[in-house]
């Protein structure tokens, strides 16, 4: 019998117990509305690490090979607070004539990643420079 206390894991222990009351996992799972082969994936982190392991643990990987190169993503992050006011198309030419060669999606990419994706907060990101360094804008 697994016990818990944190409503999280609660349903995810609540199956597996239910499985050992019945002793019959198809029903349990057929109460409980979830496949087999999660009751079995449950069971398996559970023989592994413990009622903790069933915390559910992001899969997301991020896929690094999409991604473009860090200096080019600071160079991008510099322009659009320079130039608040630009959009994705118009900071990409901009950043071409300078010899940084980033799509106008990957520039919106490069943007959302770092909260920078509308006018006000690129503006905001613009105001929190200038405070920062002490600069005067003309």
């Amino acid at each position: 019998m697994l016990n818990t206390t944190n409503p999280i894991i609660k349903h995810k222990a609540g199956l597996l117990n239910l499985a050992e009351e019945l002793g019959n996992v198809s029903k349990a799972c057929k109460i409980m509305g979830i496949s087999r082969d999660t009751f079995y994936r449950y069971q398996e982190l559970v023989n592994q690490g413990g009622v903790e392991a069933l915390i559910n643990q992001s899969r997301r990987v991020p896929n690094l090979k999409n991604r473009v190169d860090p200096d080019i993503e600071t160079q991008v992050v510099e322009y659009a607070i320079e130039q608040p006011a630009h959009g994705q198309i118009r900071a990409s030419n901009e950043l071409r004539k300078q010899g940084v060669f980033v799509s106008p999606s990957g520039v919106r990419s490069i943007w959302v990643r770092h909260d920078l994706e509308n006018f006000k907060k690129r503006l905001k990101a613009l105001e929190e420079k200038v405070a920062k360094e002490g600069l005067i804008l003309t």
